[in-house]
């Protein structure tokens, strides 16, 4: 039995080599990922970059890197070529007994006054210990718009998995080996499951990679996959009830897209909706993956609320499984 999935998953990899909507699929979770690296903010990003020289007073330098991203260079002439470019960046150079801003002339006026007075700060001698104000944190420990971005990301991974997932399916329809699997020794829960893997293990490969390429190699792997998993079930029912309906490639991918309203509804109600209506969410599994994996990402995770919200994804992921169950038997009958 063993033997027999591994084959149709293997199977199914080698199709995908030959299918470019198929390579699309997987690579665009990757692709996506690189672009909200190179323009969403970073994880260690902070309101002002500067550049200082190597060979400034080490306690100077040290004292920037509290506050600010910096960057050294060898000489002055280095240090005005950095400024020079495209980004804000704010040069601070010695002179003298004190130090001269180096400025292109069209930076962001608050990433010109924060220089300045960061530089102020040190020459006067002031530390943070000097102050009497008190910080609150609301414990969000990486920036909230790449969180957002990154938290899509997956979810558009998984609604891709059902649509990788419906395409073999019309695949093996239009090759007529779904009757033949009626006179095979393999079960159709059998030809279920080794469907499943590949469009399961290449979406949760591909949310892996996502997540190192965007940053987030720190958050802990056992809720992302424990979250993607449960997530991706019902996005697989859903590729196989669509692919067993459809006729082609075209229509099998259109129909799958269909995934995307409820899961483009459920992180419209988690990020705009007050707390006291969130319950209107709640009918939705793609809510609370979605709820999950903002956590996670966020380091503000538990496993109590993790296992809560993969919980709910299961229950009603269920309710969609026995609904859909005959048609997914008769379409394999």
């Amino acid at each position: 039995m063993l033997k027999k999935i591994l084959r149709i998953f293997i199977r199914d990899i080698k199709s995908t080599k030959r299918e470019q909507i198929a390579l699309y699929i997987v690579f665009a979770p990757i692709l996506l990922a690189v672009a909200i690296t190179l323009f969403a903010p970073g994880l260690n990003d902070t309101t002002v970059n500067l550049a200082l020289l190597k060979s400034d007073e080490p306690a100077h330098i040290e004292y920037m890197q509290q506050f600010a991203k910096v960057e050294l260079y060898d000489d002055l002439e280095a240090l005005e070529t950095r400024v020079n470019k495209r980004d804000d960046v704010v040069a601070i150079a010695p002179k003298g007994d004190g130090y001269e801003i180096v400025l292109q002339g069209n930076e962001n006026e608050i990433v010109q006054t924060y220089s300045t007075m960061l530089n102020s700060l040190y020459e006067i001698g002031a530390t943070p210990e000097d102050t009497s104000a008190t910080i609150m944190s609301f414990g969000k420990t990486v920036p909230p718009l790449k969180t957002m971005l990154v938290n899509m990301l997956v979810s558009l991974t998984v609604m891709l998995a059902g649509m990788l997932i419906a395409l073999s399916i019309v695949t093996e329809k239009a090759e007529n080996t779904i009757n033949a699997l009626n006179v095979t020794p393999l079960s159709q829960t059998g030809f279920v499951i080794g469907k499943s893997m590949t469009g399961g293990l290449v979406s949760l490969v591909s949310i892996v990679i996502a997540l190192f390429i965007t940053g987030y190699s720190g958050v802990n792997w056992l809720m992302v996959i424990l979250v993607g998993v449960t997530s991706m079930l019902l996005s697989l029912i859903i590729g196989f009830v669509q692919g067993l309906a459809s006729s082609d490639v075209i229509e099998a991918a259109t129909n799958v897209k269909m995934i995307f309203l409820p899961i483009a509804g459920s992180i419209v109600g988690y990020e705009l909706l007050s707390d006291k209506w969130q319950w209107t969410m709640y009918w939705s599994p793609f809510y609370w993956a979605y709820k999950a994996n903002d956590m996670i990402l966020s380091k503000t995770a538990d496993w109590p609320t993790v296992l809560l919200c993969t919980g709910m994804v299961l229950v009603l992921t269920l309710a969609v499984f026995f609904i859909a169950r005959p048609k997914i038997r008769k379409g394999l009958s």
